[in-house]
């Protein structure tokens, strides 16, 4: 079995010997679907979800989605019907194949002097609904980034936590207000491996946080061609208070945050040497992981380097994504703060705690100015980027101070605007009707403007049997979690039964379903209840709307926004026509996306970094409907979906504008362009734009084109060879 290698503890063998396990239990002409099951790669993969759903899909959706825990619990006469059943041993067989070809093709080349993988470190990674270590947007592109540099045969490697009970669930009580739970994960059911020593022995590293020596495991889950390292504190060794750091994602309490913050940077850098893995770039993917650089700095001091030489050449071999103006995004910790967590970490390195504060403080001298993790990390990385055109400027203006020699446009912040993996978030029946008409080897031209002018050519009635086909899919699933979700809340009987009857295959649906924080402005769909109200009361044009978001649990102004929207679930048509999917994740996102005819995005100018849940409707041919703010606002062109500029004002005033925009665009070009039928009873014109969508967004919005933008103009220095595949 190949498996993709880049040190000699790296957990390869350990692998191997998982899925030579799993193969003695399976029927002999099933043997290929244990390295399936260890290897996600089955995820993206035309049919692939087939192969384990259709086992028994009672069982694959009661498992989560897990196929190690499918196959381990299927009963053995299942399986050997299976392996009698020669249609499905065939497509097993070419789905191993086809997994064998991705492993077996070469690397793409960085640059001459670029040896090694990038080590690309992040908090939170969302690349499939069984692996809960994700809370919202930043998880989900990093999710997309391990798939898309595994298509691009980016050597790249992926590092981050293993969260015992991940990010929290969500449940609004009978009064609408958010209730969260946490339920731990059993990872020894997934198809993860910890990783060991050439002895055998579970490798580990260790870092002193908060008066104690920190032991963190490794463990190892593969995607495609591209590992994910996941640090875990839940060792036995370890002090309980010290299990609790990577317990659960975005805890609450600060102390614990920053230790999370050093096992990851840190950790993180310690268990690659550990592996015998040396990268040539690492990708600081938000500022969570940024102490690792001074660990990186500690490693080349080792080999004999100077501080100076050190923080130099670090420097050189790191990048760095920052993902959002937002404050709370952007975290500081004052002295007394970082002393108690990391001081004996820094006394390691020949450091004190006022040595860290004051490399990422705006104000070194100042013994009051706190550390900054984003300004800690712009100051040891080589470049950075933000994740739009527009938050490219934002930051280059926010983060000015840091360099107050040079003019605004020479601070080295550059953008890299995010995309969105299609294979994954395009639905089965669009893959399949792209399939018939743009050839079987579009997933590899994505990237090509000529491919997708071709999308003008599909037939409207065929592109339209399709979106009916999946807004009827996510009505299915909106009745059926309705129904759930009120009987949980304790609603009356005829409200629940009511459940079973709302939304129609056929109305033009909404979707608005993101993180809840006040600046994405949730709160504008009720800002002009009468005009709302009159629209869902509308039988002629009628419309029905999906929402779905959780509010961090902290954030009690974003409580109280879900709160206001829930008290309006009596009104005459809001129970019928407003559906709030509770429990908004990877189990649920998909069908969303795929869905919905039209996508609202409401943010606040300029805090919307970029989004990218509008470009996952585009590929499933669904329209835009936003705040020109993020990814929108370099997207918009006038003929692929609906804009609203928003310029700065007070913000009652600003919400009071934004939301009668909203309103009159549904009303006055929406609503009519989305009805408007020909004889055949096809909105033609309508179909237009979406093709227009789909032609012009879809190549320039994938993650294809954001890899390749960071492989030429950020991984390689610009006096070094450019990336070429």
């Amino acid at each position: 079995m190949r498996v993709s290698t880049y040190g000699k503890n790296d957990g390869a063998r350990d692998l191997q010997r998982a899925v030579g396990e799993l193969v003695d239990r399976l029927p002999e002409p099933l043997a290929p679907l244990a390295r399936l099951v260890f290897n996600y790669r089955w995820t993206w993969l035309a049919g692939g979800t087939a192969l384990f759903r259709d086992i028994d899909p009672h069982l694959w959706s009661r498992s989560g989605c897990n196929p190690l825990w499918m196959v381990e619990s299927i009963a053995p006469s299942r399986l050997r019907a299976l392996s009698e059943d020669e249609g499905y041993v065939a497509c097993v067989e070419r789905a191993a194949a086809r997994l064998d070809e991705e492993l077996a093709r070469p690397a793409m080349r960085l640059g001459r002097d670029l040896l090694g993988p990038v080590a690309y470190f992040c908090s939170e990674f969302g690349a499939h609904c069984s692996l809960p270590l994700y809370g919202g947007g930043l998880g989900v592109l990093a999710g997309d980034v391990l798939k898309g540099a595994s298509d691009r045969a980016l050597p790249l490697l992926g590092v981050g936590l293993l969260y015992t009970e991940g990010y929290f669930h969500q449940h609004l009580d009978f009064e609408g207000w958010q209730r969260e739970y946490w339920t731990p994960t059993r990872f020894e059911r997934l198809p993860a491996v910890r990783v060991t020593r050439e002895d055998g022995e579970p490798l580990s590293v260790s870092l002193p946080l908060r008066g104690r020596e920190v032991q963190l495991h490794v463990w190892r889950v593969d995607f495609g061609r591209v590992p994910l390292f996941l640090l875990d504190a839940n060792h036995p060794g370890n002090h309980p208070i010290d299990r609790w750091i990577t317990h659960r994602l975005y805890i609450g309490d600060r102390h614990t945050r920053l230790a999370q913050y050093g096992a990851l940077g840190v950790g993180g850098q310690r268990a690659l040497e550990a592996m015998g893995i040396r990268p040539c770039i690492t990708h600081l993917n938000e500022g969570h992981a940024a102490l690792g650089t001074l660990e990186r700095i500690a490693w080349l001091m080792r080999e004999g380097m100077s501080f100076d030489a050190a923080l130099e050449t670090a420097r050189e071999q790191t990048v760095f994504t920052t993902h959002t103006p937002v404050a709370a995004g952007n975290e500081w910790y004052r002295r007394e703060e970082l002393q108690p967590v990391l001081g004996d970490w820094c006394r390691g390195l020949g450091l004190e705690a006022e040595d860290l504060r004051r490399l990422g403080g705006f104000e070194p001298e100042s013994p009051d100015d706190p550390m900054a993790i984003t300004l800690l990390a712009l100051r040891t990385s080589r470049i950075a980027n933000g994740v739009s055109r527009r938050h490219g400027q934002v930051s280059r203006q926010m983060w000015h101070r840091v360099w107050p020699d040079r003019a605004v446009e020479q601070v080295p912040i550059t953008s890299v605007t995010n995309g969105v993996h299609t294979a994954t978030w395009m639905a089965e029946a669009m893959q399949s009707l792209l399939d018939t008409h743009l050839g079987p080897d579009w997933r590899e031209r994505l990237i090509d403007p000529e491919l997708w002018s071709d999308v003008t050519r599909i037939p409207d009635a065929e592109l339209w049997a399709v979106r009916c086909a999946l807004r009827a899919r996510l009505v299915d699933r909106a009745r059926e979690q309705s129904v759930l979700d009120r009987l949980r809340r304790g609603e009356a009987p005829e409200y629940v039964e009511a459940a079973d009857k709302v939304f129609h295959p056929d109305y033009l649906t909404i979707g608005f379903a993101r993180r809840v924080a006040t600046y994405k402005r949730l709160h504008l769909l009720t800002r002009r209840l009468d005009d709302g109200l009159r629209l869902l009361a509308d039988t002629e044009r009628p419309i029905q709307m999906v929402i779905g978001g959780k509010a961090h649990p902290q954030d009690h102004e974003a409580k109280e926004t879900l709160r206001g929207l829930l008290a309006l679930r009596h009104h005459a048509n809001v129970g019928g026509r407003i559906v709030f999917l509770e429990n908004y994740d990877l189990h649920v996102a998909p069908s969303l996306v795929a869905g919905v005819d039209l996508w609202l995005n409401l943010p606040r100018p300029p805090l919307e970094a970029s989004g990218t849940s509008g470009m996952k409707v585009a590929v499933n041919g669904g329209l835009n409907l936003s705040i020109l703010d993020g990814w929108w606002e370099e997207a918009y062109d006038g003929e692929s979906g609906w804009g609203i500029s928003s310029p700065d004002a007070e913000a009652e005033a600003q919400d009071d504008r934004d939301a009668a925009a909203v309103f009159n665009l549904l009303e006055s070009e929406v609503l009519p362009l989305f009805y408007d039928r020909g004889a055949d009873g096809i909105p033609h014109r309508w179909l237009a734009r979406v093709k227009t969508s789909m032609a012009r967004l879809i190549p320039r919005f994938s993650v294809d084109r954001m890899l390749r933008d960071y492989a030429t103009h950020l991984y390689a220095p610009p006096d070094r060879s450019r990336a070429t595949s």
